[in-house]
């Protein structure tokens, strides 16, 4: 394990020491807490943004979308226990 230097006010000092007090964990733990919950936090939020970036790129590819009438049905009866096919994906903008 490597070791990292921070400078921290006295005034977050002392708030990091009353939180992990109330916590039941030592400053040092907190800390180690709050950075594993921010870099954590940060990997969801850009696997999100990667997702939606694939997705985007995939309906520019083909541009081929679910009507909103037909996915809602499709939804609605997933909801009430069934399991109907997929609808038939449309190209975005064109009529039937």
């Amino acid at each position: 394990m490597s070791t990292t230097t921070i400078r921290l006010t006295e005034e977050l000092k002392a708030r990091i020491a009353r939180a992990a007090e109330r916590s039941g964990t030592t400053p040092h733990g907190f800390i180690l807490g709050a950075l594993e919950e921010k870099v954590g936090e940060a990997e969801r939020r850009r696997d999100f943004v990667d997702e939606a970036e694939r997705r985007w790129q995939a309906f520019v590819a083909d541009g081929q979308v679910f009507a909103w009438e037909d996915m809602r049905e499709y939804l609605a009866r997933r909801a009430q226990g069934e399991r109907p096919a997929l609808p038939a994906k449309k190209t975005f903008g064109r009529e039937p």
